[in-house]
């Protein structure tokens, strides 16, 4: 009987099978570990949503809607469960009025929206400001009162570069403006902490995801690649286009175990 290759590791003896295995594993977690630090980007640490990151639209009283709305992704409203217009609206997820899930969801979007607000490192203040113009690279964004959109506004960063907005008061974005991603930008890390309410006007193009304290409404024809979290009051809808974003998935094929001889 021919005899295992073996090699010699300290005390303990591998056979050439294990060997190779213990290499590959070894060579997928160091790719792990550089992804993992690739995937950090720049800007401040991701937001993490829990339950309430399969809604696209999350009210609190009521989610209403007038037109041919579409939403690609959950809805949901607790504590209220009053969801109108639905058609000639249609969500292409599913509508959770009142139940556990959309009170799972509330409850998650409280936690992020703190996290949100609670970020202290490096804030870049903009009080007041219209952005409208600017080309803002990844970072942490304050205002101590409202923050205000009118014309474009673009984000440039990578797919991993993360931006968070904190807004004391009121985010109003202006009729026809724009949220404008470059260098490959993701609405999948845009957040923006809303400490009353959130308007976009008339067919408006935004990006990320609104945490609002108070409600968040949507004019004729606004277009948003993001979510609508309303934590106290209504989320309102006119003929919009909501689509839930997508962040990035890492797939790890680890090699298979040795066999044992």
């Amino acid at each position: 009987m021919k005899k295992q290759s073996e090699v010699k590791c300290g005390p303990v003896n591998l056979t050439k099978r294990a060997r190779v295995f213990l290499m590959g594993a070894a060579l997928v977690l160091c790719l792990m570990t550089a992804n993992h630090a690739a995937a950090q980007g720049a800007g401040p640490a991701t937001v993490f949503l829990g339950s309430a990151a399969p809604f696209a639209v999350l009210g609190s009283s009521t989610v209403t809607n007038t037109g041919p709305t579409v939403v690609n992704g959950d809805l949901g409203v607790w504590a209220g469960t009053a969801v109108t217009g639905f058609g000639p609206g249609r969500v292409n997820g599913t509508i959770h009025a009142g139940d556990p899930v959309a009170q799972h969801g509330q409850a998650s979007l409280t936690v992020a929206y703190n996290d949100a607000a609670g970020r202290t490192t490096a804030p870049i203040n903009v009080n007041a400001a219209d952005l409208g113009g600017r080309t803002l690279a990844p970072g942490l964004y304050k205002s101590t009162s409202t923050l205000a959109i009118t014309g474009d506004l673009t984000l440039h960063g990578d797919s991993n570069a993360v931006w968070i907005f904190q807004i004391a008061s009121a985010l109003t974005v202006n009729v026809g403006s724009r949220v404008v991603l470059s260098g490959g930008a993701s609405s999948a890390n845009i957040f923006w902490q809303v400490g009353s309410s959130a308007t976009l006007g008339t067919h408006s193009v935004f990006h990320g995801t609104i945490m609002a304290l108070a409600s968040i409404t949507l004019g004729t024809g606004a277009t948003l690649d993001g979510r609508a979290l309303a934590r106290t009051a209504a989320v309102t809808l006119d003929t919009n286009s909501i689509t839930l974003p997508l962040g990035n998935t890492l797939l790890i094929q680890l090699p298979p175990p040795p066999r044992r001889d």
